[in-house]
């Protein structure tokens, strides 16, 4: 069964294809991936290689971890497993905050919907 790995501390410069490169000298890479800033498309400074097995992922982990690519030290760990997404990636669900409605002022200078005069 496939074991998915985070790598950390990663350069920016490191590819998925760097990854793939790296990685296959202890066994076969399913697949590899470099987070990226979704607005900027820069790396994030980690990723995620999943490996074919158990054991070539512990071979991983002890070859690579604390390891050196592109001159910076490797973080090389198990993968977390990914929060649930139907809350919204975060515990407690939804994604919005408690209490619904909006702020009096608007968080805008001046008051916001009161004509800059307090409402109490």
């Amino acid at each position: 069964m496939a074991k998915n790995l985070y790598v950390g501390n990663l350069a920016s410069e490191v590819t998925q294809e760097d990854l793939k490169e790296n990685f296959k000298e202890v066994g076969e890479v399913v697949s590899a991936v470099v987070i990226k800033d979704k607005f900027s498309g820069e790396s994030k400074g980690f990723g995620f290689v999943e490996m074919g097995t158990e054991k070539e992922a512990q071979d991983a982990i002890q070859k690579f971890n604390g390891g050196e690519l592109c001159g910076k030290k490797l973080m090389v760990s198990e993968a977390r497993p990914r929060p649930d997404q139907r809350s919204g990636g975060r515990p407690g669900g939804g994604g919005r905050r408690p209490g619904g409605g909006s702020r009096p002022g608007g968080g805008r200078p001046g008051g916001g919907g009161f004509g800059g005069r307090s409402r109490y």
